[in-house]
């Protein structure tokens, strides 16, 4: 295969910075540095916008206003044709549309990478979109099984894990962060950061776990962070357990990466995850896992060597091995030790050298 310059454009439509956004940038930041012509199309949020350009990746500006906006279509297209570019990138579900169809008749391969492991739509257009694909990433096996599930040829899927900067530091919210949202820096803190989005996650479970873990550790703190429809719920449900004064629940956080390194320990309490990326941040920084056992977690996480797991749902045994690990300083450092190593297997930098490879491969796969 050629090993010349690869020219992709990637599409993602999201409106908010959040996990998958943070690998885009830094695939595509990984593509341009290795000297391979990278554009994105996204909508303009400035966290986005600045790693990328930062990053010497080009943005065009895109901001669709359905699945299958023509005038997104055509512009997506137009930039394809102008940069010359050999494969679309589609990041998520509502770009995979519009690159499918920009893609159309052109020669360019669609890509699209699925970082969830939900059932993909039962539309025949939703189904047309991934029969297009010379190429499927999946970012776990759990996401490989679903589109599996759902018909999708294995020839065309691929699973590259999502990956996580190894030279990031940890930058912890500092005293004064921590006391404007109502924590006291002195006691312990159990930290999830999630987006809280139906059906899959779960935040009822966390403060269930948290409710239990308090008999055992009365000082415990909890801080929920992520914005969605369940905030709502787990509201209500810190308050009917009776922990309101123990929680604080804050929605979407720009700076919930230091919050998430100022964690005494890191949990993640979802139904189901394509990867679950907020423990691969815990993990680099030295924070102690408890998570369920939720899909591609137990890809990244062994349970006992790396974290602690506990079957989704069960917010007794989350809460109890939440109590185990605050409890016994032995097994937190032997759980940190352990994840610190095996999060260097989860590198962007090798995200990106086995996406490229996969880009390459798609090149010459058989027209779709």
């Amino acid at each position: 295969m050629s090993e010349g310059p690869l020219r992709s454009v990637h599409v993602d439509t999201e409106r908010t910075w959040g996990g998958g956004q943070r690998q885009v940038a830094w695939l595509a930041a990984g593509l341009a540095r290795r000297g391979h012509p990278t554009w994105v199309v996204a909508r303009l949020s400035g966290r986005f916008t600045s790693r990328l350009e930062g990053a010497g990746v080009a943005v065009a500006p895109c901001a669709p206003i359905a699945e299958w906006d023509p005038l997104a279509v055509a512009r997506i297209r137009a930039l394809a044709r102008r940069t010359g570019a050999q494969l679309v990138v589609a990041h998520a579900a509502h770009a995979a549309a519009l690159a499918a169809l920009a893609t159309l008749g052109t020669g360019v391969r669609l890509v699209i990478t699925r970082r969830v492991a939900h059932p993909i739509g039962r539309s025949g257009l939703s189904r047309w979109k991934y029969r297009r694909a010379a190429l499927i990433v999946a970012v776990s096996e759990r996401v490989r099984g679903a589109l599996l599930g759902d018909g999708v040829a294995p020839e065309r899927i691929q699973v590259i894990p999502s990956g996580v900067d190894l030279s990031r530091p940890a930058e912890p919210a500092d005293a004064t962060v921590l006391r404007s949202l109502g924590i006291d820096p002195g006691r312990p803190l159990a930290v999830m950061v999630s987006a809280l989005v139906p059906p899959h996650k779960d935040p009822v479970t966390f403060l269930r776990a948290l409710a239990e873990a308090r008999r055992r550790c009365p000082g415990l703190q909890g801080l929920l962070v992520g914005g969605g429809p369940l905030l709502v719920e787990a509201r209500r449900e810190a308050s009917a357990l009776g922990v309101q004064g123990a929680v604080r629940i804050v929605g979407h956080r720009e700076d919930a990466d230091r919050l998430l390194a100022a964690a005494t320990v890191a949990v993640l309490s979802s139904r189901d995850e394509g990867m679950g990326t907020t423990l691969l941040d815990a993990m680099l920084w030295g924070v102690p896992v408890v998570a369920t056992a939720a899909g591609g977690v137990r890809e990244a996480v062994r349970d006992g060597v790396d974290g602690l797991l506990s079957p989704p749902g069960d917010g007794a045994a989350l809460g109890a091995n939440l109590a185990a690990v605050l409890a016994d300083a032995s097994l937190r450092d032997r759980l940190v030790a352990s994840a610190r190593e095996r999060v260097r297997a989860f590198s962007s930098e090798r995200m990106v050298e086995r996406t490229l490879d996969a880009y390459r491969h798609a090149l010459y796969s058989a027209p779709c």
